[in-house]
C-alpha cells in the first residue's frame, strides 16, 4: 500500500501528543480502507485497473495485483497481496479469469467487491478450437443492441470467455458497474465517480463507432490469431476468430487444428497471423511460415509493457483497429 513516510520531527511531536497508534491511523485507516483520504482500490490486472484509474480519478489510490509484463492468467498471489485485499476499500477484479485471485478473495473478504462478471453476460468462445470443425472460437454480429446486463452470476460458467473487455460495449457496461460500486465505497466521492464515468462511457462509444465504421468494406472476415482472447470483440463487429489455441494461451494446438488453419486461410484468403505480446510467438510465426502469411500483432490488453503500441487501453485497442483493417482489407 501506498503509505506517506512522516518526517522524523512531525513524527516525534505527533507520537507524544496523539500516540503511535492514532499517528499510524492519520495516514492509513485500515477500518475504512482509505490512505490520506483517498479511497484504497486494488485491481486484480490491468483493464480493472484503467477503469478503476479513469473512473477514480483523484479520488483513489490504485493498484494493481499483476505487475506490467505480467502474463494475468499465470498470476500467484503472495500473502502480502492477499493482506492488502482486506484492508482495500474496494476490489476491481474479473470472476474467472485469475483463479488465484478468486481464491485470495474469498480468503480476505472484502469490505466491498466490484465483479465486472456481474455487470455484463459472459458467453463460451472456442470450445471448438482443437476440434476438425475449423470453426472454434468464431463470432457472428449479433448483440448490437444489447443492453446492459446487471447482476449476472457466473460462478458456473467454469468454460465462459472472460475477455469482455475487448468488446467496447461490454466493456461500458462493465464501466458503468465500477462507477456505481466506487460510489457505494466512497458516497462523498460520488460526484467525481458519476462525472467520470459519463466521460469514458463518451470515450468507449467513439471508440465503438469507430471499429464499426474501420472495418466496413472489408475483403475478408477471417483473422487467425495466437488464442481466443477475441470472441466478443469478433460477435460485435460480425467477424470470425479463428485461434491457434484455445482461451489458455499457452496451450499448443493439435496436429487437426493446425491442418484446418492451413484450410481455413486457404479458403478465406487470410494474409496475417496474429500474435500479441505477452505469450511466446513461436507457434504463430511458424504456422504463417508454413502458409507464407506476413504477422502482426493483435493485443488482448491483458497488460500494458514496453512492446505495447500505445499508452493505455484506448491506444492499444486503436491500434488493433488499423492491424485488423490491414489484414481485413478494409477500405
Amino acid at each position: 500500500m501506498n503509505i506517506r513516510r512522516l518526517r522524523p520531527t512531525a513524527a516525534l511531536v505527533g507520537a507524544a501528543a496523539l500516540g503511535l497508534t492514532t499517528l499510524t491511523a492519520c495516514s492509513t485507516n485500515a477500518e475504512d480502507g482509505r490512505t490520506d483520504g483517498k479511497l484504497d482500490v486494488v485491481a486484480s490486472f490491468y483493464p480493472m485497473q484503467f477503469l478503476a484509474q479513469r473512473i477514480g480519478g483523484t479520488a483513489v489510490h490504485v493498484s494493481s495485483l499483476t505487475k506490467p509484463g505480467v502474463e494475468p492468467h499465470d498470476l500467484e498471489i503472495s500473502p502480502r497481496q492477499t493482506a492488502d485485499l482486506s484492508k482495500a476499500g474496494l476490489v476491481v477484479y474479473l470472476k474467472g479469469l485469475q483463479p488465484s485471485v478468486d481464491r485470495a478473495i474469498s480468503q480476505a473478504e472484502p469490505r466491498q467487491v466490484a465483479d465486472a462478471a456481474s455487470y455484463t453476460s459472459l458467453e463460451d468462445h472456442g470450445t471448438e478450437v482443437e476440434g476438425d470443425h475449423g470453426h472454434g472460437g468464431e463470432g457472428a454480429a449479433g448483440h448490437e443492441g444489447e443492453e446492459a446486463h446487471e447482476g449476472h452470476d457466473h460462478s458456473g460458467d467454469a468454460a465462459a470467455d472472460p475477455h469482455i473487455w475487448l468488446d467496447p460495449v461490454r466493456y461500458t457496461q462493465v464501466a458503468k458497474g465500477v462507477g456505481k460500486a466506487l460510489e457505494k465505497a466512497d458516497p462523498d466521492h460520488a460526484a467525481t465517480y458519476k462525472r467520470n464515468t459519463t466521460a469514458l462511457v463518451k470515450e468507449l462509444s467513439t471508440l465503438d463507432q469507430d471499429f464499426r465504421s474501420g472495418l466496413k468494406g472489408r475483403s475478408s472476415d477471417t483473422f487467425i490469431t495466437t488464442h481466443a482472447a477475441f470472441g466478443y470483440l469478433a460477435e460485435r463487429y460480425g467477424l470470425r476468430q479463428e485461434a491457434i489455441s484455445g482461451l489458455d494461451p499457452e496451450s499448443e494446438p493439435s496436429p487437426a487444428r493446425v491442418k484446418g488453419l492451413h484450410t481455413i486461410a486457404k479458403k478465406d484468403k487470410v494474409n496475417t497471423v496474429f500474435f500479441e505480446t505477452l505469450v511466446s510467438d513461436r507457434t504463430a510465426k511458424t504456422l504463417a511460415g508454413d502458409l507464407h502469411l506476413r504477422t502482426d500483432v493483435l493485443d488482448p490488453i491483458e497488460g500494458i509493457g514496453s512492446k505495447s503500441r500505445g499508452d493505455d487501453y484506448i491506444q492499444v485497442m486503436r491500434a488493433n483497429l488499423k492491424a485488423l483493417r490491414k489484414a481485413l482489407g478494409a477500405k
